[in-house]
């Protein structure tokens, strides 16, 4: 494992490096370098650091939102707030809906199997997004109007959306029946993991404060509050459900109101924890990818995600109507919600190891929206946001 962790680490970077160079965004670099030591050819990584990927993804995750979560203003979120809460579910809806149309079309599978593909696909990929919205807020760029405020809370929240809608989805195709209890788990999560974020937030600023943690320490406790909210998560299946992933961007938000200065120092050791984690994410993000699966209905698949992305757009604009965004920063709002990557690889395959039908497709599909939009979105994000949004510094 160990072995593999440095293959990770070391082949990520170089190539990450590589197409930084080319003015590429890095990522890409680190996608490449999992599909090259993955199974699909070398297979460098061993299979005991594939089994505990899931969990080292979803710790990089957790860093990029709590990164997020310290870095977002009330005053920026109060100006904000309507279109971020329609940014949070309508992009998702229609691309929802869309799949639901023209997947059948395109690969004769059912409407249930469709919406599924569609809950998977929908979801926006908060590594790639979130990263580069705090970087643009760190520049300054779009900051008078709050774009990517806007963009950084509409997609932090639509996973959750689109996750709740997949488990409800999954569950119907396995029992035939509808469980409504379980939609009742998509308010209580958010409630609960705003609430339970905040409050431990609140506290564990007042813990440091009293005890004059210093170096590394806040760093340490809220990483580990962080993991613990994880486990909340976990234990909480039925149909009151927890936020990990919510909770720990509003544990980061109340730190940042509770002490600026305090959490200004705790930003900085996440910012040193991501620059590891965001390599070893998407490396494993390209490791599991399998383009085996891509090479009978790639084509048809990149057609189908290019006119789901029309779908997305429209759900932008409709987000944005009434604001004061001009035409070029809606235009940045839809470049910026094209991404997928990390929602997809950690779902994809669930339909396929479920034995439901279209499985293999519904894989195939999720690998060819990561290996287009991914790529895609980074480099128009990269790409325009200095001729597209205003430089505010």
């Amino acid at each position: 494992m160990l072995l593999s962790l440095g293959f990770i680490i070391v082949v990520g970077y170089l190539l990450g490096r590589l197409l930084s160079a080319m003015n590429l965004p890095s990522l890409i670099g680190y996608i490449i370098a999992g599909l090259i030591m993955g199974p699909s050819f070398f297979n460098l990584i061993d299979q005991s650091t594939l089994d505990i990927s899931s969990d080292l993804r979803r710790i990089a995750l957790m860093i990029i939102l709590l990164r997020a979560g310290l870095n977002i203003d009330l005053q920026d979120l109060k100006k904000v707030g309507r279109p971020a809460i329609l940014m949070s579910f309508l992009p998702a809806t229609l691309e929802i809906i869309g799949t639901i149309i023209l997947a059948p079309i395109f690969f004769g599978m059912s409407y249930l199997s469709a919406a599924i593909l569609g809950a998977i696909i929908a979801a926006t990929s908060p590594a790639v997004v979130v990263a580069r919205m705090l970087d643009l807020m760190g520049k300054g760029y779009g900051k008078k109007k709050g774009v990517p405020q806007m963009i950084l809370a509409g997609s932090s929240m639509d996973d959750i959306f689109v996750i709740i809608i997949f488990t409800a989805l999954t569950a119907l195709a396995q029992t035939g029946e509808f469980h409504w209890l379980s939609m009742l788990s998509m308010p209580t999560s958010i409630i609960l993991g705003i609430a339970g974020g905040l409050l431990v937030g609140w506290l564990l600023s007042l813990a440091i404060e009293k005890y004059q943690l210093s170096g590394g320490y806040p760093v340490i406790l809220t990483f580990g509050m962080a993991l613990l909210f994880d486990g909340i998560e976990k234990a909480m299946t039925g149909p009151i459900g927890f936020s990990a992933l919510l909770a720990v961007m509003a544990m980061g938000f109340m730190m940042l109101r509770v002490n600026p200065v305090q959490a200004k120092s705790v930003q900085v050791g996440f910012n040193h924890l991501w620059q590891v984690f965001e390599i070893i994410l998407f490396v494993l993000v390209g490791a599991s990818m399998s383009i085996e699966s891509v090479k009978d209905s790639g084509l048809i698949a990149v057609v189908l995600i290019v006119l789901l992305l029309v779908f997305r757009g429209l759900g932008v604009l409709l987000s944005v109507l009434g604001t004061q965004l001009n035409k070029e920063e809606k235009a940045f709002a839809i470049f910026a919600y094209l991404p997928k990557a990390t929602v997809q690889a950690a779902i994809g395959a669930v339909p396929l190891a479920m034995g439901l039908p279209n499985g293999q497709i519904i894989l195939t599909i999720s690998v060819v929206a990561i290996l287009v939009t991914a790529p895609l979105g980074a480099v128009l994000i990269d790409q325009t946001h200095n001729r597209l949004l205003r430089d505010d510094r």
